[in-house]
């Protein structure tokens, strides 16, 4: 029956018996020695028990090796009690009351019936009945999204008072050969029931409708019920049950109702609570008054208005969110998901175009997720949303509108990611914009080094192919000497500098012209000329140095080394995927030669190797810039918003500080709002700002995750994504700080310019914070009454 495999025979069996010299082993010494077997090693129990209490709980000594208890006889109360994950309890035959009382982890599997109280308070595991249960079954359950949701599957039917209280988790009622046949859940099911979900099979005879609602069965619920359904049968052994109870039209679902939707019932006013609760109970005949004395009527302490000593205020855009602070691009990830949540992806989607050119490429692909690294989420042990499934989508995002031309004429020398973004951004304000590239294709490093495994091909070609029908004036193959420049001074009202870095940093060691520089090799590598041998040392073990890795490996290396001075400054998803080739990391260690055999250390030892490349950094070629062009140490030297020495030119990207992608696009940005804020006669250091208002980031302590059902699995959606963003410091209109206020102090109110906001009562609210407590945004703030502090200075 059920667990009676082959694998049983592999594990260290005892037998432990209920009954010793014809006398009954009391349950707390039968515990002792299921406790002392385990200990001792023992990982099958089979215990015969005669109505001991508590069989099979918290076997914590395995620590992480698995357990598994089989059971015969008549069992007590309290089966697998407090069971833990490494636990698998199989009883061949009915259980009493509580069984996986606590449970938090254990799988139990009964072949029979169970009494009242199964899976009573239970967290984790799973309990397994293959018949019926009696009363208040599956009650006051939870679920911590930090753990899979428990789960409580019966056979038959359940009794009385069924998920009372129930806060988390789920139950399946399979309604096969019920107790009761006209109703498969019980009496009064559901009653104060918050949180999880029931899917069952059969007549029912209504349920607490204020707590939950029949909800239709989706296509991922179904997926899911019809998998496990499967699980639940093989596991007591009734599986040829399958094509019966597997017919979708026979099931029902329900799930609890939200905070927003038990608000919609009539507020029971104080008087009605004095008079039907508190002077029923409290009162004369009530349940306690006629055995105290003392006054029980309440007294008004609780103060309002200016009396207040904290008051709660909205706080709505106040604070920036992380992830928005954390984009170099400044794109407001978080009103994106809003969009999401209110059914506008086409909005979504579009508004990324209105940051960057490569929406889809660098959010969803190149960029290493930086708004996801500043995830509130994070800090509560939560993944946090991914933003990638989002910037993937956005390959659909389509231009809209393009505004004619203003009679400014801007060039752009550069056609990588920074040149084509301020290009993107100008043309967007409506400026006439030319680019100019010296390579057959734009896009820089984008088209021409990253490595094919870390981005499509035909992603790339759309995100260009949108930008070239923005920018029709593109002039490629064009490598400009500084006559050139100074010629385009008089033709344009402004110059652009976006041509990168493109002269790699060479060692300054004996054999340094065998060196691959990183960049030439990924070229090459990209339209199939690189080769290289079996063994590759890779000298820097920067992200470039990774990308470099990954490919020697494609390209058939076997031995993969990197070296650096200091700890590599590797990250992400390029560090990732070097490591998945097996390539190894050293570090610190110097470069003496570089041999005919390989590397040699300046501890003498030699790294043997058939190709070396070197990946420690690039220098902009900068010998075509005009002398009223400054530089500083090797890249043109800008102010605030990228403008050089030379007023009417401008640089971005890695010709003036190496750093990321998405940094390149966010200059780009800045840079283009300076340039049509002076070509308008406004202040450019205003414009700035305006590119990246400069609000403090809210506090992440503000942001409650609990007060929404968070989830621990990875997303499979962007709808997913956006109903799992908290949208920290700005309202996602969630109602709960309506819904936990104990006043009904606070209220929804429509603006005349469609927007909303949060009022407070100051007549009703007493200050207790409940609503700053709740806010899964981090809106709402407690602070100090000033009409109180000058009442109480006045006294």
């Amino acid at each position: 029956m059920g667990q009676k495999t082959g694998v049983q025979p592999l594990l260290k069996h005892i037998r432990i018996d209920g009954i010793e010299n014809g006398r009954r082993v009391d349950s707390r010494v039968l515990e002792e020695r299921i406790q002392q077997a385990v200990a001792d090693g023992y990982r099958f129990l089979e215990v015969h028990a005669f109505g001991q209490h508590g069989i099979g709980g918290r076997l914590w000594r395995a620590g992480d090796e698995h357990v598994l208890v089989q059971v015969y006889g008549p069992v007590g109360q309290r089966l697998g009690c407090m069971g833990f994950p490494n636990t698998t309890i199989e009883v061949m035959g009915p259980v009493s009351d509580d069984v996986g009382w606590l449970n938090a982890g254990a799988e139990i599997i009964v072949h029979g019936n169970a009494a009242n109280g199964a899976g009573n308070a239970m967290a984790q595991g799973k309990i397994y009945i293959a018949g019926n249960i009696g009363a208040r079954g599956m009650t006051m359950t939870k679920h911590n999204p930090r753990f899979d949701p428990p789960e409580l599957w019966v056979l038959g039917s359940v009794g009385d008072y069924f998920a009372e209280f129930m806060a988390g988790g789920i139950a399946v009622i399979c309604g096969y050969e019920a107790q009761n046949p006209d109703n498969v859940i019980g009496y009064r099911p559901c009653v104060g029931m918050v949180g999880g979900r029931i899917y069952f099979r059969g007549p029912h005879k209504g349920y607490s409708e204020p707590d939950v609602k029949l909800v239709p069965i989706g296509d991922e619920d179904w997926q899911w019920l019809e998998k496990n359904l499967r699980v639940f049968l093989e596991k007591i052994d009734r599986l040829e049950l399958f094509p019966e109870l597997s017919k979708r039209e026979q099931w029902q679902l329900l799930v609890a109702r939200s905070p927003m939707e038990k608000t919609t019932r009539k507020r029971r006013s104080m008087r009605e609570f004095r008079v039907q609760v508190w002077n029923k109970e409290l009162g004369p005949g009530g349940l306690v008054g006629d055995l105290i004395e003392f006054d029980t009527s309440p007294i008004p302490v609780i103060t309002t208005g200016i009396l207040r000593r904290y008051v709660p205020v909205w706080e709505n855009r106040k604070y920036a969110p992380p992830c928005y602070d954390a984009c170099p691009t400044g794109i407001p990830v978080h009103q994106r998901w809003q969009l999401i949540r209110e059914g506008r992806i086409d909005e979504a989607v579009d508004l990324a175009l209105t940051y960057t050119p490569f929406p889809a490429a660098v959010c969803g692909y190149l960029c290493p997720n930086l708004c996801m690294q500043a995830c509130t989420r994070q800090s509560r042990g939560l993944p946090p949303v991914d933003v990638s499934l989002l910037g993937k989508a956005s390959i659909k995002a389509d231009v809209k509108d393009i505004p004619p031309v203003t009679g400014k004429k801007i060039a752009v020398v550069g056609g990588g990611p920074a040149g084509l973004s301020v290009a993107w951004q100008l043309r967007m304000k409506g400026h006439d914009v030319t680019v100019y590239d010296m390579k057959k294709e734009l896009g820089g490093k984008i088209t021409e080094v990253i490595p094919r495994n870390r981005i499509p091909d035909e992603v790339i070609r759309a995100e260009l192919e949108r930008a070239r029908r923005v920018l029709p004036h593109v002039h490629l193959q064009q490598k400009l000497t500084r006559d050139d420049l100074e010629r385009m001074r008089s033709d344009y009202d402004f110059i652009v500098i976006a041509t990168g870095a493109q002269k790699p940093r060479i060692l300054p060691v004996p054999g340094k012209e065998r060196l691959i520089p990183a960049l030439e090799f990924l070229r090459k590598s990209k339209v199939g000329e690189a080769t290289v041998g079996k063994r590759v040392v890779i000298i820097g073990a920067g992200n470039v140095g990774c990308d470099a890795a990954t490919e020697a490996h494609r390209l058939g290396a076997e031995e993969i080394t990197l070296l650096d001075i200091q700890e590599p400054a590797s990250f992400g998803k390029e560090r990732r995927e070097a490591e998945a080739v097996g390539a190894k990391f050293r570090w610190p260690v110097f470069t003496k030669a570089i041999r005919e055999d390989g590397v040699e250390l300046t501890t003498g030892e030699v790294i043997p190797a058939d190709t070396v490349i070197v990946s420690i950094g690039d220098q902009p070629d900068l010998d075509f810039l005009p002398e009223s062009v400054e530089t500083e140490r090797g890249f043109v030297k800008v102010n605030e918003f990228y403008q050089t020495s030379d007023p009417q030119i401008f640089a971005v990207g890695d010709v003036v500080r190496i750093g990321l992608i998405t940094e390149a696009i966010g200059a780009g940005r800045v840079a283009a709002e300076a340039i049509d804020a002076i070509s308008k006669g406004e202040d450019p250091v205003k414009a700035r700002h305006r590119v990246k208002p400069a609000l403090p980031v809210v506090d992440k302590h503000r942001v409650k995750v609990e007060y929404f059902e968070a989830r621990r699995i990875p997303f499979g959606s962007v709808d997913e994504c956006a109903q799992e963003c908290a949208s920290c410091g700005q309202c996602r209109d969630c109602g709960i700080c309506i819904t936990v206020c104990p006043q009904g102090a606070i209220s929804r109110r429509e603006k005349e310019n469609g927007d909303f906001e949060m009022v407070v009562d100051e007549e009703k609210c007493i200050g207790c914070g409940f609503c700053a407590g709740a806010c899964p945004c981090g809106v709402w703030n407690l602070v100090e009454n000033e009409p109180y502090e000058v009442l109480a200075s006045r006294k």
